[in-house]
């Protein structure tokens, strides 16, 4: 029995239109050297639902570069116990067995709670008016939290922070995915 993808159609998802799709050309993150990237068809067909799936991207990308930095980082210090050999992906059990390790722990998932309440509450709109909605007007990842003014003011230089932004968090994705796999695979630290 042979396999052949010559007989696959290009677009895997049914019904799926050419406004999702324009609609996504135009935005930021289409980039060379593979311009719309949608090998699966998965762009969606409507613009809101286009803009919710940008939301969660850009959301899982900034997550990942914060997991990514911080693989590197506890690999070379680890100021809450004895540093030595283990994985990094078991360096939350040791710091949960120091004296104030679930302390610490509790505060960093609080705080993921209330920044995650306040994303909820600037992009979406309320769950009792429509679910699954962002606000009108509102651009996916833009918090409005800019206390150092990196925020570039025109059109071009944020259409390039756009870019390197997705692209970063796309890269840091992939790259804590290969890590923790990596480390899982073997049982060693990757660094």
């Amino acid at each position: 029995m042979s396999l052949s993808f010559a007989s696959l159609p290009l677009s895997l998802a049914p019904g799926l239109t050419p406004g999702g799709v324009a609609y996504a050309k135009t935005m930021p993150g289409v980039t060379a050297p593979f311009g719309l990237f949608d090998p699966l068809g998965l762009t969606p067909e409507t613009k809101e639902e286009l803009l919710l799936f940008r939301e969660a991207e850009l959301a899982h990308g900034r997550v990942a570069m914060m997991g990514a930095l911080g693989f590197l980082v506890q690999s070379h210090f680890a100021p809450m116990y004895d540093m030595d050999s283990a994985p990094v992906i078991r360096h939350l059990d040791k710091v949960l067995q120091t004296e104030n390790g679930q302390l610490g722990s509790s505060c960093l998932l609080l705080a993921i709670f209330f920044s995650e309440i306040q994303r909820a509450r600037t992009g979406w709109v309320e769950p009792e008016v429509a679910m699954r909605t962002l606000r009108e007007g509102y651009l996916p990842g833009d918090l409005g939290f800019d206390p150092m003014g990196l925020k570039p003011k025109g059109e071009a230089e944020l259409l390039a922070m756009q870019n390197k932004e997705l692209n970063n968090g796309r890269l840091a994705m992939l790259a804590i995915a290969g890590m923790t796999a990596q480390e899982l695979v073997t049982g060693q630290q990757n660094f």
